[in-house]
């Protein structure tokens, strides 16, 4: 096997031409191992080939040539994330960088994906919705390697700007986390600015304004790994996403569910109930009273778990650049995320690994 094919991802070629000379020589130089080779290793690319190529039926591309292989298109998606490369960026990167190549499963004298085809790619991804179920099949996978552990979940959310500026400012807007609106589950009535992004919307928080999405996902307990999320309009309310999210984390009954007190109802309460799951949620001190000792003391107990999920939302934002989305419109905000989720699992993983 030569290599710049995998020995876990036999099959995959569709547009490769087979061994080059080039690849021969470049095969027998002595090479320092990376972190996406790491990422080889760690992983078996077949399931996630086969799912690819059974969602992804096109074989040619629209002037007739044979189409790129999914998994190494797919791959191309996570070198994105891992670098911070635009797509013009990522495909200069495949012609200029041997790690790349290997990591993708290219030959060196192969035609690489220009920008075009690789937008085109992730935009057909998010069309089929099979992003989330890429990135259940990857945590299965660390799961079972025993780097995941499901022993409990903890459920938080944050504000996406909107990669669009809106034209016009609005002087009304909801408040995040208003005390008043307890039981609010839907969108929160607001004034729309402007804009051709026309699925993001307002919301206050801290004194400050922002125009986007609003992120709420699911991470593990222990290690931080992100189990699920979905992206909503900044306007909505955390309430209401919350049976959602609980239904997405894949917990065995008798794990406990950890959440801040913007997540405090009743009918949260129930749904944790009626799933087996145990509560965590923060408690909310009531109109006019006061929070018991105990209270107090179950409150700081759940805060020091829960900034599990808010190191995952800085590192999400701080080392992927997600505080403001790259794309328009929120089912690629969400298919962005998804991606973000798998490079951000997978990079957790090998470090956890070398442990």
């Amino acid at each position: 096997m030569l290599f710049f094919l995998h020995p876990k991802e036999e099959g995959m070629a569709i547009r490769q031409k087979g061994p080059r000379l080039g690849d021969y020589f470049l095969g027998h130089r002595r090479t320092k191992t990376t972190f996406l080779d790491e990422i080889n290793e760690l992983i078996d690319w077949q399931p996630i080939n086969a799912f690819l190529c059974k969602k992804i039926r096109r074989k040619a591309n629209a002037v007739g040539n044979p189409a790129y292989p999914p998994l190494a298109m797919f791959k191309i998606l996570l070198l994105q994330r891992w670098y911070n490369l635009s797509d013009p960026g990522v495909e200069q990167a495949l012609l200029d960088r041997l790690s790349f190549v290997r990591f993708t499963g290219f030959s060196i004298e192969d035609d690489v994906p220009d920008e075009t085809t690789i937008c085109r790619f992730r935009n057909g991804l998010i069309r089929l919705k099979v992003l989330d179920s890429l990135l259940d099949m990857l945590n299965r996978q660390l799961e079972g390697q025993g780097l995941l552990v499901r022993e409990g979940a903890v459920v938080d959310a944050s504000v996406v700007e909107s990669q669009r500026r809106p034209r016009k400012v609005i002087d009304v807007m909801p408040e995040d986390r208003s005390e008043d609106a307890e039981e609010q589950d839907g969108p929160v009535d607001c004034r729309v600015s402007y804009s051709d992004d026309e699925e993001a919307a307002w919301l206050r928080k801290r004194n400050r304004a922002y125009y986007g999405y609003k992120l709420h996902a699911a991470t593990d307990s222990r290690d931080g790994f992100l189990l699920c999320g979905h992206i909503t309009p900044a306007n909505h309310s955390d309430t209401g996403e919350f049976e959602r999210l609980v239904n997405g984390v894949g917990l065995d009954p008798g794990a406990r569910v950890y959440a801040d007190k913007g997540y405090c109802s009743g009918k949260n309460r129930d749904i944790l109930f009626d799933r087996d799951l145990e509560d965590g949620t923060m408690d909310k001190t009531p109109r006019g009273g006061r929070l018991t000792d105990f209270e107090k003391t179950r409150n700081r107990d759940i805060s020091s778990i829960r900034q599990i999920v808010e190191r995952a939302f800085g590192t999400l934002k701080r080392g992927y650049a997600f505080f403001r989305s790259r794309y328009v419109g929120r089912e690629k905000v969400e298919g962005e995320f998804h991606i973000l989720a798998m490079a951000f699992n997978l990079k957790k993983a090998v470090r956890l690994a070398r442990a």
